[in-house]
């Protein structure tokens, strides 16, 4: 059985979560990380030394790392599918990840941090700014990319739509005014027909940190996710 540990209101365990359904396959989620702790134990250095989330345990094999728990994922259970078999599709695919994690990830994960994660009256108007024109000139390559094809690799869904399609869904909902980006956004909302990615990804957030915090609590009820 797979195990997946970390907490689905993660932004770096989200991709695996949704990408374990995408593949269909059973698991279970050990809640970890945030306030649900258990990150210091020495039961959980063994699987990951970092002591952070992500981290899986498929049968006797641990692995840790967002993209690479995606990627092996992938290549064992979806080859041919998420995982291309064409080596450049492949490849491509592999391009966007990398992509999403050194380009994308970071001024949309800190808008995220300067708008939900921050109470209302310790906000930095001018920072928010900054941090969404950040996000915006890194989303305008994704938006040119996407002028002529549905999804980042072609016509067909792959893993290289899954870190970004986690980006693209925090992006849309904080409330910040954005410009433009229609190819990005037609592309979103193609993901959004998707019944895994509505499941795991486009959770409800809050507006402000005690919303956030009430949101992650009460996924504790869930159990198997």
């Amino acid at each position: 059985m797979l195990e997946i540990w970390g907490r689905p209101y993660s932004s770096n365990v989200i991709p695996v979560i949704w990408t374990a359904n995408e593949l269909g396959l059973d698991y279970t989620l050990q809640l970890a990380g945030g306030s649900f702790g258990k990150l210091d134990t020495e039961a959980y250095a063994k699987l990951n030394p970092n002591r952070m989330i992500p981290a899986i345990r498929d049968g006797d094999f641990p692995l840790w790392e967002s993209l690479s728990i995606v990627r092996y994922l992938c290549d064992r259970y979806g080859a041919g599918t998420l995982s291309p078999s064409d080596l450049r599709t492949r490849a491509l695919a592999d391009q966007w990840m990398e992509w999403s994690a050194s380009r994308a990830f970071s001024p949309v994960i800190y808008l995220f941090f300067a708008t939900v994660r921050t109470q209302p009256d310790q906000r930095d108007i001018a920072k928010i700014a900054e941090l969404r024109d950040q996000a915006h000139e890194a989303l305008t390559i994704l938006d040119g990319h996407l002028a002529n094809q549905p999804f980042v690799c072609g016509d067909a869904f792959t893993m290289g739509d899954i870190p970004l399609g986690c980006i693209a869904y925090r992006y849309f909902n904080v409330d910040v005014e954005r410009p433009a980006l229609p190819n990005v956004y037609a592309w979103y909302q193609r993901l959004a027909e998707r019944p895994s990615y509505q499941d795991h990804v486009m959770r409800r957030f809050g507006t402000n940190p005690d919303e956030w915090a009430a949101l992650e609590k009460a996924c504790a009820s869930e159990g198997v996710v």
